[in-house]
């Protein structure tokens, strides 16, 4: 595939995700940069939410786990399934009842000031690490097929990847979001679908024998019961999914920012609900396509690259399928990592702005949105910076990256806000942040000793659970003994 024509690609999409942009965010105020003026129709938070979950890393790298780990994905992805359910009759209710701009705003209220600040400060690594994660995928990518044959150095190529970003979401914020991630789950769901059934009829199948090829691939198995030391192993990952999937979605405030645009709780609860079982389907497609491209190379006797991360891409752009795959995979590509950049970079840019800053409270509607404007840009350029770090780093499968990190990050968000929902107590607020910085030091001494103090198992997202779970024994220990404090209502 030629650079001239991926270029051409991405200019006639974002050519129409401009327009949109454009006339979604004329005259939006803070309230709609943050919140949508909660107005937001919940079928399309619906239908945008799945753009922004689904991010260029799953976009790349699912299709590209099935040659080690089979469908056992779909195990974490059903656990995703019931934590959507859990957000959406727990937190939800709860978030709507408070009026919260953000969500680490409930901090404050329940425990205090330092807890508030702790949640705010992991939320931002968390986010910021992962978004850059996710939008690294696409630079590899563009400098694999744009950048390197015309010279250019990876930093350009990250200047204009996050300038982009940068452009289409600094004027409208969440309310532009809602539609131009509506617009890129779209380009996403018909571009996964239109490789499938290209590449299917390359290998001369359709309909039922498609099914049978994926059905009779011994990469096609999904529940895995056989070893608990096993990291495919059900429990491990169905119960990582429920509770990834609260922390990564109902815990941070980029998916949850959303979701809170919507005219009330009823409206969220049933985006929600629709966004989880639409995901399972799609992940299910994504795991569909790597069989498909794993058959294919065999087929073909080519050899793929030895990283999984670099199959879809190795073989959709290097002319063993019609042009047309190459236009659909960067069409898809650029769609998913796009929509999950562009809402955390405003998520980034509410959080720090609400949380970090503390602006709405001390400031005219004019001050915060000059801050905020400032903010953004600084949202940006600390989002290029850690994307350039990756690549200097870079040597695992990516997917497996984003997991891992959200595992010792998301935890203490996990843990503090499952104390504070489920008990009345209060804590010792200044030594929560120790609290935070201590539980994932725990669970990493834990995670790099499990072989040999727990005869031979391995952790794989359940550490998630455990640096939640310390997180929570560690506010038991903070607990004021005389005095409770009532749930905020």
């Amino acid at each position: 595939m030629s650079p001239i024509l991926v270029l051409i690609t991405i200019a006639a999409y974002f050519a129409v995700l401009f327009s949109v942009s454009y006339f979604t965010g004329r005259k939006v105020d803070n309230a709609g940069f943050f919140s949508g003026n909660r107005r937001s129709p919940w079928y399309v938070v619906a239908f945008a939410t799945i753009g922004a979950a689904i991010s260029g890393v799953t976009f790349v790298s699912v299709p590209g786990m099935v040659a080690g780990s089979g469908f056992s994905y779909m195990q974490m992805v059903l656990g995703f399934a019931v934590g959507q359910f859990v957000i959406a009759f727990v937190l939800i209710p709860l978030f709507y009842r408070m009026n919260l701009v953000s969500i680490y705003e409930y901090l404050e209220n329940r425990f205090g000031s330092a807890t508030y600040n702790t949640g705010a400060w992991f939320f931002f690594i968390s986010k910021m690490l992962g978004a850059s994660i996710r939008l690294f995928i696409v630079c590899v990518v563009l400098q694999l097929l744009v950048f390197t044959p015309l010279g250019l150095p990876f930093i350009l190529n990250v200047v204009f990847t996050v300038g982009i970003v940068w452009l289409y979401t600094f004027r409208g914020g969440v309310k532009s979001l809602i539609w131009t991630d509506s617009l890129k789950t779209f380009c996403l769901i018909v571009s996964v679908g239109l490789c499938i059934y290209y590449i299917a009829r390359n290998l001369g199948t359709n309909g039922g024998s498609l099914l049978s090829v994926v059905n009779d691939s011994e990469m096609s198995k999904i529940f895995f019961f056989e070893d608990v030391n096993d990291k495919r192993y059900f429990f491990k990952q169905f119960l990582a999914g429920v509770f990834t999937v609260i922390a990564m979605t109902g815990l941070d405030q980029d998916m949850m920012q959303k979701t809170l645009s919507c005219k009330n709780f009823r409206d969220s609860q049933k985006n929600m609900v629709t966004g989880g079982i639409l995901q399972v389907f799609i992940n299910l497609l994504f795991l569909v396509l790597g069989v498909l491209l794993y058959s294919y190379a065999s087929v073909n006797n080519i050899a793929l690259p030895g990283k999984g991360d670099e199959a879809f891409p190795f073989l959709a752009t290097q002319g063993y399928f019609p042009v047309i795959v190459s236009i659909l995979f960067i069409v898809g590509l650029t769609s998913a990592a796009y929509a999950a950049a562009g809402s955390a970079l405003t998520a980034l840019t509410t959080s720090f702005t609400v949380d970090i800053l503390k602006s709405p409270k001390t400031k005219t509607e004019n001050e915060v949105a000059n801050i905020r404007k400032k903010v953004h840009i600084g949202m940006a350029i600390i989002m290029g910076l850690v994307i350039i770090i990756i690549n200097m780093l870079n040597n695992a499968s990516v997917i497996d990256t984003v997991y891992k990190l959200a595992s010792y990050t998301y935890g203490p968000l996990l843990g503090m806000f499952v104390f504070g929902i489920l008990t009345k107590r209060g804590v010792r607020d200044k030594y929560a942040p120790w609290v935070a910085i201590v539980s994932p030091v725990l669970c990493l001494v834990l995670d790099i000793n499990s072989k040999a103090w727990f005869n031979g198992y391995e952790f794989s997202h359940e550490r998630l659970i455990f640096n939640a779970l310390f997180t929570f024994i560690g506010l038991c220990l903070l607990i004021r003994k005389k005095e409770q404090l009532a749930r905020p209502t």
